[in-house]
């Protein structure tokens, strides 16, 4: 799926909203609602009173990673961007090369055995492309120090150019946010979730609008290309299980927060549509052809036209809905990308 808008340059976000203007915080963002083909406009902090008592808001709790660390490939620097961990102990990543502007660009040479020299004294050997179809993520050892320590002495995160600076990895969490026992999480943040403050989640509560926690460790997204997710690790746990399977089966409706929380939750459903409690990895690509057996609506960032989530949008909502969604966006000058205003994609 392709969208026809043009998104200008200018709508990219490029510092949080908490950055714009004095005493702004996360949820001072704005809400797109689709109810179809139905368009509304509205604040984030609206959104208790656009939902009801009853209806699940299934989120994702993975902690952002700082996973940007410098090295060098022989004299020239580059750039390791840590995206998943296998079950082997080896890791997904992408190399890349600064751009002069603070962030990177992808990097063309990489090949079986390549060598690159760590922070504090590691090395990474690239070892096989992740998947034969492409060369972009590559299975890689990491020798000396675990990654996990390596991240969190070395690393940053990951930063893509539309950005104005660097921020601290606090900037990158999300109220739902969980560490993890292992050091593992997510290598670009749930994004769709950064808008919630603990003040808001309170409100939602205080009207009967419940939370269903799931996990899923995000990759390293393609910048240049918009492939599909690669294999990702997911939990959702008997607790929030029963959580959904309650919601659809009474008045409640289910609501993914975030593209990740999709893929989760489907990822755990059986073909009738219940929930069951399940742990590992997922390849599941959520499509038009595919559809959704368990949620019913998504609250999610404004992506790239091109980008390939929008056919998981597609799944949920329709293709009328999205183009019509998208072309008000546009008109409205909303803010694209992981600091930017959030859509609404209801039933």
């Amino acid at each position: 799926m392709t969208l026809a808008v043009r998104v200008p340059e200018e709508l990219s976000a490029r510092v949080p909203a908490e950055q714009r203007g004095p005493g702004l915080e996360r949820d001072d963002v704005r809400l797109l609602v689709s109810r179809g083909t139905e368009v509304s406009h509205h604040g984030f902090r609206e959104l208790p009173g656009l939902l009801r008592a009853g209806d699940l808001l299934v989120v994702n709790t993975s902690a952002t990673l700082a996973a940007a660390v410098d090295g060098w490939a022989g004299h020239a620097r580059v750039v390791v961007h840590f995206s998943t961990r296998g079950d082997d102990g080896r890791w997904a990543v992408e190399l890349r090369e600064p751009d002069g502007r603070g962030t990177t660009r992808a990097r063309a040479e990489k090949e079986e055995g390549l060598e690159v020299r760590l922070p504090g004294g590691g090395r990474l050997v690239l070892e096989e492309p992740l998947s034969p179809g492409s060369g972009r993520l590559w299975w890689a050892r990491v020798h000396g120090a675990g990654v996990p320590v390596l991240l969190r002495e070395h690393g940053r995160p990951i930063r893509y150019s539309y950005t104005e600076r660097d921020q601290p990895l606090s900037v990158y969490q999300t109220v739902f946010a969980l560490p993890s026992g292992d050091g593992t999480g997510s290598a670009e943040m749930p994004s769709a979730a950064r808008p919630f403050t603990a003040r808001l989640v309170a409100e939602l509560v205080s009207r009967g609008v419940r939370f269903a926690p799931v996990r899923l460790d995000t990759g390293v997204a393609s910048a240049e290309s918009h492939e599909p997710p690669f294999p990702e690790r997911f939990r959702v746990p008997e607790a929030s299980a029963r959580l959904i399977n309650a919601a659809r089966a009474g008045d409640g409706r289910v609501l993914a927060v975030g593209t990740t929380a999709v893929r989760a939750v489907e990822s755990a459903a059986d073909g009738d549509g219940v929930v069951r409690a399940r742990a590992g990895w997922t390849g599941l690509v959520v499509t038009p052809e595919r559809g959704v057996r368990v949620v019913d609506g998504l609250l999610t960032g404004l992506h790239e036209p091109e980008a390939s989530h929008l056919l998981m949008l597609e799944a949920v909502a329709g293709r009328a809905a999205i183009d019509r969604g998208y072309e008000a966006a546009v008109r409205g000058r909303y803010l694209w990308h992981e600091f930017g205003d959030v859509h609404l994609l209801l039933p």
